[in-house]
């Protein structure tokens, strides 16, 4: 006899894809936040015409990774229960 925990439908939770990816993003964004803020030269910003490039890039990347966190949460995988039949 099965228990009902084993019936139950589960959800992927962090082995999602999406969570792991949006974390990485995420990283690499406060890492270009940091540096955008804390590491912008003169000539760097001349370069780019003034605009702070790392600084953008950053949020940019911190916006879609709260995106796909977000994502994660409202539509989780559902993985199907294992169905298993008893022979004996």
């Amino acid at each position: 006899m099965a228990s009902t925990q084993s019936r139950r439908s589960r959800t992927a939770g962090a082995f999602d894809i999406r969570l792991v990816i949006g974390a990485l993003i995420g990283i690499y964004g406060i890492v270009l936040i940091c540096l955008g803020l804390f590491n912008a030269t003169d000539a760097e910003l001349d370069r780019a015409d003034g605009m702070n490039v790392n600084l953008w890039a950053g949020l940019g990347m911190l916006a879609l990774s709260i995106l796909m966190a977000l994502w994660a949460w409202w539509r989780p995988i559902v993985i199907p229960p294992e169905t298993t039949t008893d022979e004996r």
